[in-house]
């Protein structure tokens, strides 16, 4: 009967752990992404009545072929020579996109990595 009640216990404590982990991963994903690009709307051309704040381009750290903003599990790459965002989680990368012409207006990401000694091509 011991036995099984301390099989059971600890079961139940590695479920919980196993839970509040995801649980932890999740919010840091959630985070990540609402940091990176605060603002709304301006979907439709000129892009000029948005609300929030445009990135800020320089607190992000410089790599060799661009910049990357850290995130506490995600982080997003940045091309300055292509234009390509790639997302990196745990080592891994995956490319998402290029800059939306939305995104070109609203972010100025030209200017950021020309700013940067970069030759941008996108």
């Amino acid at each position: 009967m011991t036995t099984r009640l301390i099989i059971k216990t600890m079961t139940v404590v590695f479920a919980l752990i196993g839970f509040i982990s995801v649980l932890l991963l999740c919010i840091g994903f959630i985070m990540d992404f609402r940091s990176f690009d605060q603002t709304q709307g301006g979907y439709e051309p000129p892009y000029t009545d948005f609300t929030g704040q445009p990135i800020r381009w320089q607190e992000l750290d410089t790599t060799t072929v661009g910049m990357v903003h850290r995130g506490y599990v995600v982080d997003v790459l940045i091309n300055c020579r292509s234009g390509m965002m790639t997302f990196d989680v745990f080592g891994m990368e995956i490319p998402w996109r290029s800059f939306s012409e939305r995104a070109l207006v609203v972010h100025k990401p030209w200017d950021a990595c020309e700013d940067r000694g970069f030759s941008p091509r996108f």
